[in-house]
């Protein structure tokens, strides 16, 4: 639900990019790296890493496509390199998020969080 509110608050922008913590959300998404993702009617490619204490999500706008093949590539990359990187990355993330954000979900207010201030409207 934080994923598909965050986009609404944004106006459907064409891409974001943020951080959730593990402890604020239900991980729905378990084992999905790269998918589709349909929110009021636009679609976008979702790239999403566990990177303790975080969950990183990529999102861009874009037509629909079967990301299979690149989801199972992503996700045996993660187990290949026993998680290390997205470790470090969650911990480095930890110390230069700079911006915070409230998206509002039926089950309460839920805080994200951005490496950088976005530009709303922004194509890249």
């Amino acid at each position: 639900e934080v994923l598909s509110q965050h986009l609404r608050q944004r106006g459907l922008p064409h891409w974001t990019s943020y951080c959730v913590k593990y402890s604020a959300v239900r991980n729905d998404q378990f084992g999905l790296s790269h998918f589709n993702w349909r929110v009021n009617g636009a679609n976008y490619h979702i790239l999403r890493t566990g990177c303790f204490p975080f969950i990183k999500y990529h999102c861009s706008r874009a037509a629909p496509q079967d990301l299979a093949l690149q989801n199972a590539a992503f996700t045996a990359l993660k187990v290949l390199n026993a998680g290390i990187p997205t470790l470090l990355y969650g911990i480095g993330s930890w110390f230069f998020v700079s911006v915070t954000e409230t998206v509002h979900t039926s089950h309460g207010p839920v805080t994200i969080y951005f490496l950088n201030k976005e530009d709303e409207g922004a194509m890249y």
